[in-house]
């Protein structure tokens, strides 16, 4: 792989890893169209990581203070301004073991690879986003619970369908949920760090075979670029969710599914 088609793939992983259009399904679209061949999975999750480093980043304060809340109940010195962390930390654990299970599963169908599936579920994503168009605003913001985890654990974990955005649909269902335009965008990345690291650490045996095929220059390139693109990818998402715009990205996802079906080999 070029530096150039790997700056291109983490143009294309920065925008559609925030913005809700399937960074996977576009990858995969991009590779049948450049001809890339098989890249090793690893590749992919190296550019979720970079995508991680900036949820992290955004996030910071709310990851470190939900990092402290969890230390002071692992000591025992918790008190009654840590009940919202922990209950948010519940939350994350329930998502996580929803997403792994059903994750584990999609992940090993290759019926998910073909480019026409793909095209299908741009599709299915753009009706998604479509419906939050009706979700009415909350003024209020209460921490949701295991129910919510639940729900959004199970979205999450369609999410690795390649054509069904991660962000999207989790996004999607945190407002059609009940849970606050504010924290909706918030939520969705918070419980995606844990799924991120997962994979990653998966799919670490996948390393001497990225080497071999890809320099250590494409990838470092691809995963700055990724950084770079995702930052400001994120930033105007979480503008879009406050101001109710959520639903616009349908009108992208749904011509580019219709075409991808009929000319997609």
């Amino acid at each position: 792989m070029s530096i150039l088609k790997a700056v291109i793939l983490g143009i294309i992983q920065g925008i559609a890893e925030f913005l809700p259009v399937s960074s996977s399904g576009h990858l995969l679209v991009t590779r049948n169209l450049m001809d890339l061949g098989d890249i090793p999975v690893l590749f992919d999750i190296l550019l979720h990581v970079a995508t991680l480093i900036v949820v992290i980043f955004v996030f910071r304060e709310r990851v470190i203070a939900l990092l402290h809340s969890l230390f002071r109940w692992m000591i025992r010195k918790s008190d009654e301004s840590d009940k919202s962390n922990l209950k948010m930390i519940i939350l994350i654990l329930v998502a996580t073991f929803f997403t792994g299970v059903i994750g584990i599963v999609i992940n090993d169908l290759e019926f998910f690879q073909n480019p026409k599936v793909v095209s299908i579920f741009f599709i299915v994503t753009a009706v998604i986003l479509w419906l939050t168009r009706y979700v009415k605003p909350r003024n209020e913001y209460s921490i949701p619970g295991p129910k919510e985890g639940i729900l959004l654990g199970i979205a999450q974990g369609f999410g690795v369908i390649p054509g069904i955005s991660r962000s999207g649909i989790t996004i999607s269902a945190a407002l059609l949920g009940g849970i606050d335009r504010k924290k909706a965008g918030e939520i969705s990345f918070i419980i995606s760090i844990p799924a991120i690291i997962g994979a990653f650490l998966i799919d670490l045996k996948d390393g001497a075979q990225l080497m071999s095929e890809v320099s250590y220059i494409a990838v470092i390139a691809g995963f700055i670029t990724t950084m770079i693109v995702g930052y400001f990818s994120l930033i105007l998402l979480m503008k879009l969710i406050k101001s109710g715009r959520f639903y616009l990205f349908s009108f992208y996802l749904l011509p580019l599914g219709v075409i991808g079906f009929f000319f997609l080999t």
